[in-house]
């Protein structure tokens, strides 16, 4: 087995300019970075991680909450989250919270064992125990994709209110009055901040907001479906649909078809996240993007709360 002196001989760097580019590879350049790694590559050199974490005191993990595994958006971001780690030497550990406070609770414990450095919270709850929280130290938790709407944590969140009246916009352009929506689960703090979005758009046409024409979901296919069958039961049905999530939409699209009506001539419907099937329903779903990977192209159009 190689040690570092053979990749530091191969690289042409020192073997503290090793240990740096596999300890911490955002702070070398590129190219000592791709010389460093090359030469790994070849002598097979595989570094001591336990060592390495006992003398940093650090895991070198992050520990990423997910209120559902099978959600597909969910999914995306975690592959974003994945190829943003590794390009700084970090691995990621999933944590399938199932949407219970009291499991999310148990995994962020690991952060104060050291068997995670940081928390990405993919729902709206900190997640942390308050004996788990030191006085006057800000604890590594982050949370994406909920919006959080106080300061126990920074969140990472694109504009939902004004991404939901776009949607609602364009179906108003499109001549629809009555139109409807699928929600989030009424506790979440994102589906207060679409709603929001949906009632300025009516507003700005002079259109009154029609509680009966609110559905909650809970972002799954049949909840969609569900959904969009209690709308379509109405005496004076909906002509448009504004979903929360694709998932929904494709299940309202599902439910709509069923009563034998059409996508888009009687009843038009919008998603939200743009996931890759979106694209091959029929016809085409039309979706609000969320960013859910890094990209060297373009900032990401979302802020940080």
């Amino acid at each position: 087995m190689s040690n570092i002196r053979a990749v530091s001989k191969i690289a042409g760097v020192s073997v503290a300019t090793v240990s740096r580019t596999l300890s911490t590879p955002d702070v070398v350049s590129e190219e000592t970075r791709k010389k460093v790694l090359a030469a790994v590559k070849e002598t097979g050199y595989k570094p001591n991680l336990m060592a390495r974490n006992f003398r940093s005191r650090k895991s070198y993990s992050i520990l990423v909450l997910v209120p559902d595994l099978s959600n597909p958006f969910f999914a995306m971001v975690i592959s974003g989250i994945q190829q943003a780690a590794k390009a700084r030497g970090y691995s990621v550990v999933l944590g399938n919270t199932m949407g219970d406070a009291e499991v999310e609770r148990e995994l962020a414990h690991q952060l104060h064992t050291n068997q995670a450095d940081g928390i990405i919270q993919l729902s709206s709850r900190f997640p942390l125990a308050d004996d788990d929280c030191s006085e006057g130290v800000t604890p590594a938790v982050i949370n994406c994709c909920e919006c959080v709407d106080d300061d126990s944590m920074p969140t990472v969140t694109l504009d939902n209110s004004g991404a939901a009246k776009a949607l609602t916009d364009h179906l108003l352009a499109l001549g629809h009055k009555r139109i409807a929506v699928i929600s989030g689960p009424a506790e979440s703090p994102l589906t207060a901040a679409r709603l929001d979005g949906y009632r300025q758009a009516l507003t700005a046409a002079g259109l009154s907001f029609d509680a009966s024409l609110v559905t909650e979901g809970d972002y799954s296919l049949a909840s969609g479906a569900a959904a969009a069958g209690t709308l379509l039961a109405a005496s004076n049905r909906p002509t448009a649909m504004v979903c929360f999530n694709d998932e929904m939409a494709i299940g309202a699209m599902h439910e709509i078809r069923k009563a034998g009506l059409s996508v888009p001539s009687d009843v038009s419907i919008t998603g939200f996240d743009n996931l890759s099937f979106a694209a091959y329903t029929d016809p085409p779903l039309t979706t609000i993007s969320q960013p859910t990977e890094p990209s060297a192209q373009k900032p990401w159009p979302c802020f940080l709360k």
